[in-house]
């Protein structure tokens, strides 16, 4: 890619972008949220058209106007935000568009043949072929980000893109991952790898692409060159620290969960946790983890169970009673459960208090809407700061905070962040972080789901584990390691 030029109405997001990729080699863009990353891909997959700039293939100028300009060239896409169908069957997910049908003119379908050929790339990934057969909304977001995968490795693709492709992958997922991409690049294939967790980026990386705010500002060997350097040219900054974690008094209990049953697993979970400090949840997809959030704020119907918040008992029945109980959940799923994607900021900022925003004769304030949404919007740096942007025109970082912003504004007392971090650059998860650490100090209680073990390290005074629905440990954080939580998120005893 030569010159590329991209703008939205007076929005310039890219500004003269050169870019190549080479057979056989992982080449990763890194970048903070907005810097222009998402739209590069989206113009080489024909999503979006440039404005200026050439795109060159094997050598050759193309044209790219359509994603089946690029799917016929031999680009295949895994993005961050998953492209498929819930209803629809996982093999039928995997051949979406492209089925496999028989020989004859007025030929059916083959699907015999498309299960055996979904299975074996599934097996390729380290899944259960039977998951094949079972609908692709059955699944965690884990594994149907596999399933995606799975659909790009039956391309048979010249270049494989990579969005945050671990995002929610659990520990051995991931290990089964970086196999795969091992086979593809001695195959020749290249693959354009998207990711902010740099210590994946030294491991599975060889060259380097940093984009910061539309332009490219270098591109550097993985190798022989430091994320340290690499921070520094993405956020125009040093970072005093990663996990900017601080300590505070513990107090009396806060939150607590007692014997609650979740549908679909076999013992009931109780936990407590004190004001003061951050408790984790670990463990592997499927562990039980999101589906224990969903329950306590009534997203899911629970069998059992007791929920206190400030040693109170409350009913919660529903994600409306968590909200007037003082719970707050950052759903992992920010597109599906967090967004309302074709609603301005504004409006999801307020959406979960918008009794906050009335006039005394029940209208709703707008004047009072937009100005509290601003408030968020230059308090978690969310870009653009444009309120009457729709959500859908943020990158997926800015996206997630904008999902926080909503669940600050009812002013809560207890949050649940699911997966807070995932597809969030380095800078912007600093700023989460000492967000938390605000909350925390500031009274509130927080838990955290993360499949990252070392942010859960970094960032937690105490880690539950889970597996197969129920806590298997729990660990101060300074009895814990990557080795224990491991060890007893497969069930092994500590």
């Amino acid at each position: 890619m030569k010159g590329i030029k991209k703008s939205f109405s007076n929005n310039h997001v890219l500004k003269g972008i050169d870019f190549e990729v080479k057979p056989g080699e992982v080449h990763v863009l890194l970048g903070e949220n907005g810097a222009g990353k998402s739209t590069l891909i989206k113009i080489l997959t024909g999503a979006y058209q440039k404005d200026e700039g050439e795109i060159y293939w094997e050598g050759q100028p193309v044209q790219i106007s359509s994603p089946l300009d690029a799917m016929q060239l031999g680009i295949a896409t895994i993005y961050q935000e998953l492209n498929v169908i819930p209803e629809l069957k996982v093999y039928e997910n995997i051949f979406l568009g492209r089925e496999i049908k028989g020989n004859g003119k007025f030929s059916f379908i083959n699907h015999k043949q498309m299960k055996e050929s979904a299975k074996q790339f599934l097996q390729m990934l380290g899944q259960d072929p039977a998951i094949a057969e079972q609908p692709l909304g059955y699944l965690g977001i884990g594994q149907q980000q596999l399933v995606e995968i799975a659909k790009a490795l039956t391309l048979d693709a010249k270049l494989i893109i990579m969005d945050e492709p671990t995002a929610s992958l659990s520990q051995s997922e991931v290990e089964q991952l970086y196999k795969t991409v091992e086979q593809l690049k001695e195959k020749g294939i290249a693959i354009i790898f998207i990711s902010h967790r740099l210590e994946e980026i030294k491991r599975i990386g060889d060259r380097i692409t940093i984009l910061r705010d539309g332009f490219k500002i270098d591109t550097l060997p993985v190798k022989t060159t430091s994320t340290d350097h690499w921070i520094e040219l993405m956020v125009g900054r040093t970072l005093e620290e990663k996990y900017p974690k601080q300590t505070f008094t513990l107090g009396e209990e806060g939150f607590r969960v007692e014997d609650l049953k979740v549908s679909g697993f076999k013992e009931p979970v109780s936990f407590s946790i004190r004001r003061g400090e951050i408790v984790g949840i670990s463990g592997l997809v499927g562990a039980g983890r999101t589906e224990l959030a969903r329950a306590i704020f009534g997203a899911d119907k629970k069998e059992k169970g007791k929920i206190y918040v400030d040693g109170k008992l409350v009913d919660i029945k529903s994600p409306r009673d968590a909200i007037s109980a003082g719970i707050a959940f950052i759903t992992e799923d920010r597109k599906s459960e967090g967004l309302l994607l074709d609603q301005p900021l504004y409006m999801n900022i307020v959406l979960a208090n918008m009794d906050n925003f009335r006039k005394k004769s029940k209208l709703i304030d707008l004047k009072k809407i937009k100005q509290g949404a601003m408030d968020y919007v230059k308090e978690l740096k969310i870009r653009p700061g444009n309120i009457e942007l729709n959500a859908r025109k943020l990158s997926g970082g800015n996206q997630q905070k904008v999902v926080i912003a909503k669940w600050l504004c009812t002013k809560a007392k207890v949050f649940i962040f699911d997966e807070p971090t995932r597809g969030i650059d380095v800078g912007a998860k600093v700023e989460v972080y000492r967000l938390m650490n605000q909350l925390v100090e500031n009274g509130a209680i927080v838990l955290m789901i993360s499949s990252d073990l070392p942010e859960i390290l970094g960032m937690c005074d105490r880690v539950l584990v889970m597996s197969e629905g129920k806590i298997t440990a729990d660990f101060p954080i300074n009895e814990a390691s990557q080795e224990k939580i491991m060890k007893a998120a497969t069930g092994g005893s500590n």
